[in-house]
C-alpha cells in the first residue's frame, strides 16, 4: 500500500512543498497537486520537482478541456524531465459546471477525447510524427478547416519515458471501464470498500479484457480523510460537508456524477434529500443528512486499531494508494499521520 497526500492550493504554497518535503522523508510516496479554477498545478508540480527527491509527482486533476492534446502531452513531458521521471499524467473530465463556466468551451463526448488524448500523448512521447485522425481530434488540421500549412512534427526533445503513467479520474460506468482498459491508474472518489465491486466490479472487468499487458496491474487511487487517535471521533462530522458539497452541489439534478455514484452505492433517499437541500441553500441541513455509515466507509477516522481494519478492507477491495486527507490542524499532527499510516501500511 502506497501512502500519497493532496496539496493544499490555499496558503502560502513555500510552506506546503516544504512541508510535503518533510513528509517525503516520513515515507510519503506521491504527491498530488490539484488544478481547479486556482492557480494552475503545473507551477506548482516544478517547484515541487526541484524540492523532492523521491515522492512521485501527480496532477489530480488536468481537466481534459482545458489544454490541446499536444499541450497536455508536451506538459507531461517537461514535468516528467524535470522532476527525473517522478511524473504520473492525471486526468478527468471535471463537469460542465467547471468547464462551460469557467474554461468556456462545450462540455462534450469525455469518453472519446479521454481516449483519443491518451492516444495522442503515447505518441508523442515516443517521439513519432504527429498524425492523428479520430472523432474529436486532427492533426495536423485539415486544409479545409485552417490554412492548409499544418504538417506532422515530433517533440524535439527526447522524454525521460516514452510511456509517463497516466491516471484517469473516473466515477461512471464506461468511464470506469475505460480506465481500466487504457490506463495505468484509476482514481475514484468516495470509495466504499464494502460495496465497490458492486458498483465498479464489472467496469473494471470489462476494461480489464481489453487492457494492454504491458500497461501492467491497475493502480487504484483513492482519497480518504484520515484522523487516528482515541479522541477523533468528532471529526467525522467535518468529512460530511465535503460529502455534501459534491452529492448536493456539484451539478444539477439529473446531471451530478457524485450523487449518481451515491445512488448506485445505494443511497437514493438519502442522495435526493442532500440534493434538495444542498440546492435550496440549506447546506448545514444538506451535510447533517448525509448517512454515517457513508461517512465511515469512506475515511479512516478512529483508533490506531480500526484504522488498521479499515486500511485491509480498502486493500482487499483493490485499492494501492491510499491519497491521505488528513484532518489534523498543524504540520506537525500531519507528520504524525504520515509516520502512523506508513507504520500501519507496511504492515
Amino acid at each position: 500500500m502506497r501512502i500519497g497526500i493532496q496539496a493544499s492550493y490555499s496558503g502560502d504554497f513555500k510552506e506546503t512543498a516544504a512541508e510535503i518535503r518533510d513528509l517525503e522523508s516520513a515515507g510519503l510516496d506521491v504527491a498530488m497537486v490539484a488544478e481547479v479554477y486556482t492557480f494552475d498545478s503545473v507551477s506548482q508540480l516544478g517547484y515541487l520537482a526541484a524540492v523532492t527527491e523521491r515522492v512521485e509527482l501527480m496532477s489530480g486533476i488536468f481537466p481534459i478541456y482545458s489544454r490541446t492534446p499536444a499541450l497536455i502531452a508536451m506538459t507531461a513531458a517537461g514535468l516528467d524531465f524535470v522532476s527525473g521521471g517522478r511524473f504520473t499524467l492525471g486526468l478527468g473530465a471535471s463537469g460542465p459546471q467547471v468547464i462551460e463556466g469557467w474554461h468556456g468551451v462545450p462540455y462534450d463526448a469525455p469518453l472519446q477525447r479521454t481516449r483519443e488524448i491518451v492516444e495522442i500523448c503515447r505518441q508523442v512521447w515516443r517521439r513519432e510524427r504527429l498524425v492523428h485522425e479520430g472523432a474529436k481530434y486532427t492533426v495536423p488540421l485539415p486544409a479545409d478547416r485552417g490554412t492548409g500549412l499544418g504538417k506532422p512534427l515530433k517533440l524535439i526533445n527526447t522524454p525521460v519515458r516514452e510511456r509517463i503513467p497516466v491516471l484517469l479520474a473516473a466515477l461512471g460506468p464506461k468511464n470506469v471501464e475505460l480506465a481500466a482498459e487504457i490506463a495505468e491508474k484509476w482514481e475514484p472518489i468516495f470509495f466504499h470498500p464494502e460495496r465497490a465491486a458492486d458498483v465498479w466490479g464489472a467496469s473494471i472487468a470489462a476494461g480489464t479484457a481489453k487492457r494492454d499487458a504491458a500497461l501492467g496491474a491497475l493502480d487504484v487511487v483513492v482519497g480518504v480523510p484520515v484522523a487516528i487517535g482515541e479522541d477523533v471521533e468528532h471529526l467525522l462530522d467535518a468529512v460530511r460537508p465535503g460529502i455534501a458539497l459534491y452529492v448536493g452541489g456539484m451539478g444539477a439534478k439529473g446531471k451530478n456524477f457524485y450523487n449518481d455514484l451515491a445512488r448506485r452505492y445505494g443511497y437514493e433517499a438519502e442522495a435526493e434529500t442532500i440534493q434538495e437541500l444542498y440546492l435550496a441553500g440549506r447546506k448545514d441541513e444538506a451535510a447533517a443528512a448525509v448517512p454515517e455509515d457513508l461517512v465511515r466507509a469512506t475515511s479512516l477516522i478512529g483508533p490506531e486499531s480500526h484504522v488498521a481494519e479499515r486500511i485491509a478492507a480498502f486493500a482487499a477491495a483493490g485499492v494501492t494508494t491510499i491519497n491521505l486527507q488528513p484532518m489534523d490542524d498543524s504540520p506537525e499532527n500531519r507528520l504524525r499521520t504520515v509516520e502512523k499510516m506508513r507504520e500501519l501500511a507496511d504492515r
